[in-house]
């Protein structure tokens, strides 16, 4: 049986907050008891959000936390060149389309639309683009048009055929990404979407097992397609329970008292801070 692999993988677009150490305390535990390998990435690929002093904070944070990773850190924003191979192989596969909707067009489409169709996160794309001649595309794209790549997503599952995964908490789960619709997976500002570059970036790094909130549970039905259109290896999952405040809303960013610098700042020991995110030293922390 191979070793576990498993990662944390923040974004940095702000500070880490509780809610943050029990998802890195979640996949450091895991791994560490599995005498397995922790691997920490930044998800810095969009360049208008993400600031370098955010990432030097949360190397900070969790320093100060307790936790170490094994190798070098991987940084999104270096590795664009893996996510355009990628592209490349999808649109080989007549999978991707230009988009050239604006996020108002397709507000506006939706609401026009008598049974606009919907999925697990809202109102799906309509499809505007997706009939466009070879021509037009081209035509608009050489103009200077923005656009968005899109996965056709009906083309992709006929392709694909029935997919599952497993999640250790979940059980075996029948993939949906037709839920999604037609999924961004490039920008021109973002030169990958969350969706694809961690597809990728799961299976270059070797990860066996994704831990990550239960929030992004219904991502995966996206990333299990990815990952068969890729022919990419399929990782376990755990997606575990979030940190709630006392409202029971969960943790965020903009929870600035709850951010594990504030809590620093504040006199607060890296063990009590482990205990208030959900792990008493002796549990998960053990090395």
């Amino acid at each position: 049986m191979s070793a576990v692999v498993t990662r944390f993988a923040p974004s940095p677009t702000g500070e880490l907050h509780l809610g943050h150490a029990h998802s890195a305390l979640v996949g450091w535990g895991t791994a560490r008891r599995a005498g397995g390998r922790f691997l920490l990435r930044i998800e810095d690929i969009d360049g208008t959000r993400c600031r370098p002093e955010f990432t030097a904070g949360m190397l900070r944070d969790l320093v100060w936390l307790g936790l170490d990773w094994d190798g070098p850190v991987r940084l999104q924003s270096e590795h664009f060149d893996d996510y355009r191979a990628a592209l490349d192989r999808l649109a080989a596969q007549q999978l991707l389309y230009p988009c050239f909707c604006t996020r108002a067009a397709i507000k506006a489409e939706v609401a026009r639309a008598a049974a606009a169709p919907h999925g697990a996160e809202g109102s799906l794309y309509p499809g505007t683009c997706r009939s466009l001649g070879a021509t037009e595309r081209k035509q608009r794209m050489a103009g200077g048009e923005a656009y968005a790549l899109r996965l056709d997503a009906a083309g992709a599952v006929a392709l694909s055929g029935p997919l599952w995964w497993e999640d250790e908490i979940a059980g075996r789960v029948a993939a949906d990404p037709s839920s999604h619709g037609d999924v961004v997976l490039a920008r021109k500002d973002t030169p990958a979407s969350y969706h694809l570059a961690v597809t990728v970036d799961d299976a270059l790094q070797g990860v066996t097992l994704v831990t990550r909130g239960e929030d992004l549970f219904a991502a995966t039905h996206v990333h299990r397609l990815l990952q068969a259109l890729l022919d990419l290896p399929v990782p376990r999952y755990r997606h575990h329970r979030l940190l709630t405040d006392e409202s029971g809303r969960r943790l965020a960013k903009r929870d600035r008292a709850a951010t594990l610098k504030a809590l620093r700042e504040a006199g607060q020991t890296p063990a009590k801070v482990r205990a208030m995110a959900g792990f008493p030293d002796g549990v998960a922390v053990r090395r």
